[in-house]
């Protein structure tokens, strides 16, 4: 399907397929978010942010609210405007194009880095039951580089290869493994409220003879901001629905409704999760492990379970981080779709998969950037780095989101007018500039808290990295601008009509 930059004719369809249920919307979002975030992120931010101790719930709770405000903004975009590609489609339309693409090219390779972080840190979860089950020759080989870099790759690709079989065929193992996931977690929550921190020293006692002290920790604003910001990242895998407005079945309704499901259900669920681990095992302990290696969920629960239960948990951790992969590269391939489709990137990403009606160009493109954050990771030997330019990433798009409501019915009054969520115009107003504000404020501690932090080189800082990424998008961006100028096409009113179906 030729890009626009190359033709004065309009596409008339975009190929893709509207096959997508609530269900299936709502597990694109849910399983975006719940993954490295619940079974992996609490914990170890005892060591990316050193001094949260016993915060990090609270911590939790604050995070809610600019993810809770971002969330409403992107109910109110997408209810007008349900396209493939969502948030770039929104700030687009809504703000400029320009600001729209590079926002979403830094938010698709955040996202796309995160997606081979994710596949790099579901290894240690084999580790742990190879451990588990006294399979001690295989958890220790599990354990090398070589080994761990391997397994990851094959667990992204089988994931890709999933996402280009089409909608029906991501659904059918989505929709099984999300319930799956919620049902072996229930396991830890269960365990994780019925021990205490007495059954843990006792157990830290008789498996490995040493104890461990909970020290009198002081409350650090700064350090709590800075961990809020961080968890963040826990709620920004809704983006992952709007993404798909293309392939969307009543998309007006469904997909506003489903961000609003995707997001409460995790931020229950986390809660529950979190406490229930904390419940169970001391904070400075977790803080200890976390300082000397990478840890997780099931690995500090091992300690009252027996091999089977443990096993069990294992499992449903390495479901949640899986269930991240088709989730997220779903989300990253339409991104890349919607520019081409728009002109503004190389044409040959808008290639439809001619039996399966998926973007498969895109897709296997997302596959190779994410094969990097495979490669990042073993090499910085800290999957935070990744986790860091996420978190820039996203909250710079989030608050274009908020700024984009605030825009839309001056820059675009048409697409306004199709609005379907909170119609007031003040609730609008409220909540966007709301969200401007607590966005903006931890983006400033993100920033502040990375280039103040010490490493061993400046590329080990997210924030360069991620201006980096800003400057090559721009270019990307004016090359392809002067082709769409050079084209004969009415610019202006090109950008303020919503592509084809």
């Amino acid at each position: 399907m030729p890009a626009l930059s190359n033709s004065t004719e309009p596409n008339t369809t975009s190929g893709l397929s509207r096959q997508m249920g609530l269900l299936g919307l709502a597990s694109t979002g849910i399983c975006s978010m719940l993954g490295a975030s619940i079974y992996v992120v609490p914990f170890m931010i005892q060591r990316n942010v050193p001094g949260i101790g016993p915060y990090v719930l609270p911590a939790f709770l604050v995070a809610a609210i600019p993810a809770i405000l971002a969330a409403f903004a992107y109910s109110i975009l997408a209810s007008a405007m349900p396209r493939a590609g969502g948030s770039y489609i929104y700030a687009s339309r809504g703000l400029h194009p320009y600001l729209g693409f590079v926002a979403s090219f830094s938010q698709w390779f955040g996202l796309s880095i995160i997606i081979g972080v994710v596949s790099y840190v579901i290894v240690p979860f084999m580790r742990d039951i190879a451990a588990a089950m006294a399979w001690h020759s295989l958890a220790s080989m599990l354990d090398k580089g070589f080994v761990r870099v391997v397994l990851a790759l094959g667990v992204l690709w089988f994931f890709v290869w999933v996402n280009i079989r089409g909608i029906k065929q991501y659904e059918r193992t989505i929709i099984p493994l999300m319930f799956l996931m919620f049902g072996l977690g229930a396991i830890v929550i269960i365990a994780g409220f019925h021990f205490t921190h007495q059954d843990f020293a006792e157990a830290l006692m008789l498996k490995e003879g040493r104890t461990i002290a909970v020290p009198d920790l002081k409350f650090n604003l700064s350090i709590f901001l800075s961990a809020s910001a961080i968890l963040f990242s826990s709620f920004i895998g809704f983006d992952s629905i709007a993404q798909a407005g293309g392939e969307a079945k009543n998309p007006q309704t469904s997909l506003p409704l489903a961000i609003g499901i995707a997001v409460t259900t995790v931020g229950l669920f986390y809660m529950i999760f979190t406490s229930a681990v904390y419940h169970a095992v001391p904070w400075s302990f977790v803080a200890e492990e976390a300082g000397k290696k990478d840890i997780t969920a099931p690995g500090l629960m091992s300690y009252f379970l027996s091999p089977g239960w443990t096993v069990a948990i294992v499992a449903g951790a390495a479901i949640a981080l899986t269930n991240d992969l088709p989730a997220m590269l779903l989300s990253v391939s339409r991104l890349m779709f919607a520019w081409a489709e728009d002109g503004i990137f190389p044409k040959g990403v808008t290639r439809i998969h001619p039996e399966h009606h998926t973007p498969h160009t895109a897709i296997l493109l997302s596959g190779m950037i994410a094969t990097m954050g495979i490669l990042g990771s073993h090499w910085a030997g800290d999957f935070f780095l990744g986790v860091d330019i996420m978190v820039t990433s996203m909250l710079v798009n989030f608050i274009l989101m908020c700024i984009s409501v605030i825009s839309l019915p001056i820059r675009n009054p048409e697409i306004f007018r199709e609005v379907k969520v909170i119609r007031s115009r003040r609730t609008q107003l409220w909540l966007a500039t709301s969200g401007i504000i607590f966005l903006s404020s931890f983006l400033v501690i993100h920033i502040y808290k990375d280039l103040n932090s010490t490493v061993s080189a400046w590329y080990f800082h997210s924030t360069p990295i991620w201006v980096i990424v800003m400057i090559f998008a721009s270019v990307i961006y004016f090359r392809e601008w002067v082709n769409l100028r050079r084209s004969g096409i009415a610019i202006g009113e090109f950008f303020s009509k919503l592509p084809p179906e």
